[in-house]
């Protein structure tokens, strides 16, 4: 008995629908794309700042300073310490691409939630240090010793250790 072959296995409605996801999808894409930047995450208030400077050695090594004062904090040997090259590699491109100097530091904040941040004030991006794990996160926050942390002001965070209001 001869059996009747479809010439298109695939069912009609599954390739319309298969199209229709894909089209969506573009178009939900595109004017993501086109809508700009997402709005930015509010950040914690600060509990210690630093402004910092990254100069490139003729060596291949990279000098950390402290901008207000260029004071020296910390001196990057050449092919060490990958994560802070690439993280400020990127940030320098996008200064450069948008036609940007170097003339504003960046600013390296511990927030009172805890969070380590760096920004880029000339380009407003910001970069969440412990999204990249505590080991790479570590190494910004060393650039923080010997900053003065104020007490946190926030009365919702305070214990009261058995004094009366």
């Amino acid at each position: 008995m001869p059996q009747i072959y479809s010439p298109n296995p695939v069912p009609r409605a599954a390739v319309i629908g298969a199209g229709a996801l894909v089209l969506v999808t573009l178009l939900w894409v595109g004017a993501t794309r086109l809508g700009g930047e997402p709005a930015a995450e509010a950040l914690a208030a600060p509990v210690a700042e630093r402004a910092l400077r990254f100069e490139d050695q003729a060596d291949g090594g990279v000098a950390v300073r402290d901008a207000d004062n260029g004071r020296l904090i910390a001196e990057l040997e050449p092919a060490t310490n990958h994560f802070v090259r690439a993280l400020m590699r990127g940030l320098v491109r996008e200064r450069l691409r948008q036609g940007k100097g170097d003339e504003v530091p960046f600013q390296l904040s511990r927030r009172v939630d805890g969070r380590l941040t760096l920004i880029d004030p000339t380009t407003g991006r910001t970069a969440d240090l412990g999204a990249f794990g505590t080991s790479n996160a570590a190494v910004f926050s060393a650039f923080l010793e010997g900053v003065a942390q104020p007490p946190i002001q926030n009365a919702a965070v305070q214990i009261n250790h058995g004094s009366k209001p």
